[in-house]
């Protein structure tokens, strides 16, 4: 495989990604990472986590997330509810409306990729993440990480 292979097989992953986020705007009215955010709140005790989590579970910087949170609580999908210890902090709470659409969401690009992977011996898997990896490793992991410098 040629340098140019390699490159060629990033974009034609990345357009991949890029399809299906249009595929879930244009089903379901929200961005992958605000349907992230609902299964994940879905998934947590109580259908309740606190933004912290969600940040770290999206692997996204603080102002991103707020900006996500602040669209889906303004869709009724979440509401922020207060904390009953800490009267100075919030959780992030799943409504019936946002529940509603966990439950109707379409199949996300990565569920796909992950049920075609778990079909793989653990030795190509193992490959794969080797040389993804070391891809991330030569575009420069800080450039990758979805935090943003200030």
């Amino acid at each position: 495989m040629q340098y140019t292979d390699i490159l060629i097989a990033i974009r034609k992953i990345a357009r991949a990604i890029n399809l299906d986020s249009k595929r879930i705007q244009k089903v379901s009215g929200l961005s992958i990472p605000q349907l992230l955010s609902l299964t994940f709140i879905s998934n947590c005790d109580d259908y309740q986590c606190s933004q912290l989590e969600l940040r770290k579970f999206l692997q996204l910087n603080s102002s991103t997330v707020t900006g996500i949170v602040s669209r889906l609580i303004s869709k009724g999908y979440i509401a922020k509810i207060p904390s009953k210890g800490d009267k100075r902090s919030t959780w992030l709470g799943l409504t019936a409306l946002g529940l509603k659409q966990v439950e109707n969401a379409p199949e996300l690009f990565q569920e796909k990729l992950n049920a075609k992977l778990s079909q793989l011996p653990k030795q190509e898997i193992d490959i794969i993440e080797n040389g993804l990896n070391m891809l991330i490793e030569i575009l420069g992991e800080d450039n990758l990480s979805g935090e943003v410098e200030s």
